[in-house]
């Protein structure tokens, strides 16, 4: 028979406290929903407010504290490579002069985009208010630009447009397509035409008529665009009797056509990436900076915390106060964080920023959490969104990972650098004699780097390549 009894057990568990959630959740923000995230607490917590710093954020004699105590321990202990520290969480403590968000702006000015929202319907009743049309023709046009899409085409037929005038307006569809001919003849080049062929004619009949193959490429925009597409050079060549100079003209003059010209007239403004982390090259080696930019300007409201005391009221103000002290510790742990892969990921990847992609080093999250004795998914978590500012361009910090082939020496090469290879090898190349996938993989196995040809074909398509057939199709062409 059963009897109940008191057990007692030792053991461990890890629980997600939510200190820990709210750590693991800033870790992986992006830079802008990070200080968007900042801006609606600042409106919710009064224990928390915005630092405001001048133009000299550090004192002289900090910033040459700093760089005495640090720069010998990264020139030894991180082989040459510098990080230079921000200090954030002395200016999220102390007091300072002037609110920003956007930190040494004069040091690295940004671009903003156009911002006026202005739409391609718009930008065209614009000019149509100047192009002094009577009251009948504009009412029949303002018809014709409701009905262009966003890409710049004549969505509805004419008798559509010439109905939805009716009845305040009678006209008939001949009427509708002269007055579309002046809309055709609106900025940008190409407006409200009814097909790819009409559009690309339209931004042709543009051109000085002197032009060398103009006319072979407005019979190529009416009735062989499909021959062009499908690579028929020869049958064009024929059908058109045209020459080989001539041929390679027109085919240049269609190819400068836009194909959508309303996308160049865009009410969305263009986004930007802000990289979260700058790579220099300096005397002394390079140097990993974590840019001021992106860094949240917060800190604790000391007015409002030290009026609380040791009174037990006010329950709710002490609930914010402490939500505010793990917030600023979740921001200094993904600070800390940050920084430290990617100095990790820059110590491993000196031979890309010098020399290219083609000496990328194979990579992959273990070998950063090992660096940095952190786990992989924390690894994963602070590389996803963020980006990091080279001589070589912006890149996220994923790019650097990468797979690994073993090498006939025992050596590893990453998928980037073979990528790289395979890029300069067809660059190279003979036009009419391409180089196929096969070649490429005994080329590279020469090499040291034994690739199968599927892979390097896998490759290839990746890199939105065509096969050697079609290359040289279009390579026999004339340029």
């Amino acid at each position: 028979m059963l009897k109940p009894s008191l057990q007692l057990k030792l053991g461990q568990q890890l629980t997600m406290t939510p200190q820990l959630q709210q750590a693991i959740r800033l870790l992986q923000l992006p830079a802008l929903e990070l200080q968007a995230h900042i801006r609606e607490l600042l409106e919710t917590n009064v224990m928390l407010e915005s630092v405001e710093e001048n133009a000299g954020a550090l004192e002289p004699e900090t910033a040459e504290a700093r760089e005495a105590t640090e720069a010998p321990e990264s020139a030894e202990d991180r082989a040459g490579i510098e990080v230079i520290e921000d200090d954030w969480g002395a200016r999220s403590s102390g007091p300072a002069a002037e609110p920003s968000w956007s930190g040494d702006d004069e040091d690295r000015q940004q671009d903003f985009a156009d911002a006026s929202g202005q739409s391609l319907q718009e930008y065209l009743l614009w000019q149509l208010e100047l192009a002094r049309l009577s009251p009948r023709e504009l009412a029949i046009a303002r018809a014709v630009v409701d009905a262009i899409n966003d890409d710049g085409y004549l969505t509805e037929p004419l008798e559509e447009i010439a109905d939805t005038l009716k009845p305040e307006l009678q006209c008939q569809p001949t009427e509708v397509e002269t007055v579309l001919e002046r809309v055709q003849a609106l900025d940008p080049p190409g407006i409200g035409a009814r097909s790819i062929g009409e559009c690309i004619e339209l931004q042709l009949r543009q051109l000085e008529p002197a032009t060398p193959g103009l006319a072979t490429a407005v019979a190529i925009a009416r009735h062989h665009l499909e021959r062009m597409a499908g690579r028929e050079f020869a049958a064009l060549k024929r059908e058109l009797r045209a020459s080989d100079e001539e041929l390679a003209c027109a085919l240049a003059l269609v190819r400068s056509c836009h194909p959508r010209p309303g996308a160049m007239v865009s009410n969305e403004a263009a986004e930007y990436v802000v990289p979260d982390v700058f790579v220099r090259r300096t005397d002394r080696g390079w140097t990993v900076e974590i840019n001021s930019a992106t860094l949240p300007r917060v800190r604790l409201n000391h007015s409002y915390a030290n009026l609380l005391g040791r009174s037990a009221s006010h329950a709710s103000l002490r609930t914010q106060l402490q939500e505010a002290r793990w917030l600023l510790k979740s921001l200094e742990i993904r600070h800390e964080t940050l920084v430290k892969v990617a100095r990790s990921i820059v110590e491993r990847q000196v031979e890309f920023l010098e020399h290219g992609e083609e000496h990328m080093r194979p990579m992959i999250l273990k070998d950063i959490a090992e660096a940095v004795g952190m786990h992989e998914s924390t690894i994963s978590r602070v590389t996803s969104g963020k980006y990091m500012h080279t001589p070589r361009g912006v890149f996220e910090l994923r790019y650097f990972f990468s797979s690994q082939i073993e090498g006939a020496d025992g050596s590893g090469t990453s998928s980037t650098a073979i990528r790289a290879k395979i890029r300069k090898l067809l660059k190279e190349e003979n036009p009419l004699a391409p180089l196929s996938d096969g070649r490429i993989a005994e080329l590279l196995s020469a090499a040291g780097i034994p690739v199968a040809r599927r892979t390097v074909a896998k490759y290839r398509e990746a890199m939105n390549i065509p096969s050697s057939s079609e290359r040289k199709r279009s390579g026999a062409l004339p340029t």
